[in-house]
């Protein structure tokens, strides 16, 4: 288990992926930009009546914004694993790590329903899945999952060059604090966390958005179910 972990989130695989000045200059401002536009458009689709035509459209501009920026930013990578002698692209522990997250919330969620507070932040983004459709949902947070990791740990992760694990969960803290909703900011340290470190070692973003889209797929399906 130790191994497995320090492969899929600590040892690095050696790589070449370093930009010219100009190339990174470039990268540094589409990132800021982005950062700016895509907090503004979460935090207004949050505030957006649960179920209405107008949340779906605004999280798919909202993807929009995050896949737009990552490919303006430069060169994105898949990223490889060591198995072995072997480097290999990252698919069975990015998703074994997910269910870790997934089960991590889950107890977690326990708790948090006892703190009417926070159950209060947790209703009301569920509150979504409660009003909206089920099937659109699950397209929706596939798409952003995705799009998410291509710019946090794609773009900004690369416009980085110290520390980027660190800068890159902050920022994704920061966009997501836009929301109002302390819950979700709170997941997004974690999740910004892991997904830096696994696009710290693999050199990639397959690893970062399977971990990701497994953890907010189970949490659209699974959280309901505590907090009905």
């Amino acid at each position: 288990m130790y191994d497995w972990l320090r492969r899929s989130l600590w040892d690095v695989v050696p790589r070449d992926q370093r930009d010219t000045a100009a190339a990174l200059r470039r990268r540094q401002v589409v990132t800021v930009a982005v950062v700016l536009i895509g907090a503004g458009v979460l935090g207004y689709s949050l505030r957006i009546e649960p179920g209405s035509p107008t949340f779906y459209l605004s999280t798919m501009v909202l993807a929009g914004v995050w896949v737009v920026g990552a490919f303006a930013s430069g060169r994105l990578h898949l990223g490889r694993i060591t198995r072995g002698e072997a480097h290999l692209r990252p698919v069975v522990s990015p998703l074994a790590i997910g269910l870790v997250l997934v089960a991590i919330f889950v107890v977690g969620s326990l708790v948090v329903r006892q703190i009417p507070p926070l159950a209060d932040y947790v209703s009301s983004v569920l509150e979504y899945a409660d009003q909206g459709s089920v099937p659109v949902l699950v397209v929706i947070t596939l798409i952003n999952g995705i799009a998410e990791e291509l710019f946090f740990r794609g773009a900004a992760y690369a416009a980085i060059p110290r520390h980027p694990v660190a800068w890159t969960t902050l920022a994704y803290f920061v966009a997501t604090l836009a929301t109002g909703n302390v819950m979700l900011a709170f997941a997004a340290i974690l999740i910004g966390l892991v997904c830096g470190l696994q696009r710290r070692a693999s050199g990639g973003v397959l690893a970062p958005i399977i971990t990701h889209v497994t953890w907010s797929l189970s949490m659209l399906l699974v959280l309901p179910l505590f907090f009905g």
